[in-house]
């Protein structure tokens, strides 16, 4: 039975379109014929990067395609801070000691323990503090938010997937004995996608990088140029070999310091308050106090 008109001219006017719509070369679509894909991670990112290179996707999208299929691999141990370099709130603490570490970090959610560092008994959202000041009759108890635990094996998809659902931002990483091996955030998540994410600290079109915190130390980005750190504290670091601040406390210390590490160079103390994917990324810099005049005896 022959096929209605109607049915035929359709046919023929889908595939002119499907024609028109199909700019590929001959050889392109032979070369896909007998190459119909990749078979592996690493084929797909040679894939992309070949996109790229075609223009037929651009860098960002490329970046973030690839991040999205090496996160597939990864787990919470692999993105976490790691439990030394963990900041802190003790239960026992005075407010004012409280509120001069959520200042000085910068964080907006904070591991609470109790008497011992493995004890960790909730989570202190920074502004919850905030209700101490108008309320000093509250518990500090009443403001924690429970905790949430998970395994170092847990994947970075799965873990994501509970933060989107549970509305949590924040989880405390284990190890197989059950203690706390560091922390995870949903920002470190992402990242892992989208590269590094900014923040109101991080620099900004025409600004330097270089903030004064309420101590009256400097909060100094790891990038910011050697220039500006001895234009700002009147020092003379040398601006030959490096061009960052960062690159010359690492080369100054063999490695990339660790958070909570204090280095000293050119009279100037450098301690970093916050690490990214193997670089520092926040110094808290103050002068190094002078040395005081010894007293001769005799």
């Amino acid at each position: 039975m022959s096929e209605p008109p109607q049915s035929t001219a359709r046919h023929l006017r889908e595939g002119a379109r499907a024609h028109a719509g199909d700019r590929r070369s001959l050889l392109e679509r032979v070369r896909e014929f007998l190459s119909p894909g990749p078979d592996s991670t690493d084929e797909l990112i040679e894939t992309l990067a070949d996109a790229e290179e075609r223009e037929l996707i651009d860098p960002e999208s490329r970046s973030m395609l690839e991040g999205v299929i090496r996160m597939a691999d990864l787990t919470a141990g692999d993105a976490m801070v790691a439990a030394p370099r963990m900041d802190l709130l003790d239960i026992a603490a005075p407010y004012d000691e409280l509120l001069a570490l959520v200042i000085e970090t910068g964080h907006s959610r904070f591991p609470v323990y109790e008497g011992d560092h493995e004890n960790l008994i909730g989570i202190l959202l920074a502004k919850d503090l905030l209700k101490l000041q108008r309320a000093p009759e509250l518990n500090l108890r009443t403001l924690l938010r429970p905790a949430v635990f998970v395994p170092e094996s847990k994947g970075l998809n799965e873990l994501l997937r509970d933060f989107r659902s549970n509305r949590n931002h924040l989880a405390i990483v284990i190890d197989e004995f059950g203690r706390c091996a560091g922390l995870i955030t949903i920002e470190d998540v992402l990242e892992e996608i989208v590269g590094e994410i900014e923040d109101e600290f991080d620099d900004k079109d025409g600004e330097t990088g270089i903030y004064t915190l309420a101590d009256g130390s400097q909060r100094v980005a790891g990038d910011v140029a050697i220039e500006a750190v001895n234009a700002a504290f009147g020092v003379d670091l040398p601006p030959d070999e490096f061009e960052t601040i960062g690159g010359l406390i690492a080369d100054h210390l063999g490695r990339v310091p660790r958070r909570g590490e204090t280095v000293s160079v050119g009279g100037l103390s450098f301690s970093v308050m916050l690490t990214r994917g193997g670089a520092v990324r926040w110094f808290r810099v103050q002068r190094v106090p002078a040395p005081a005049p010894s007293v001769a005896v005799g």
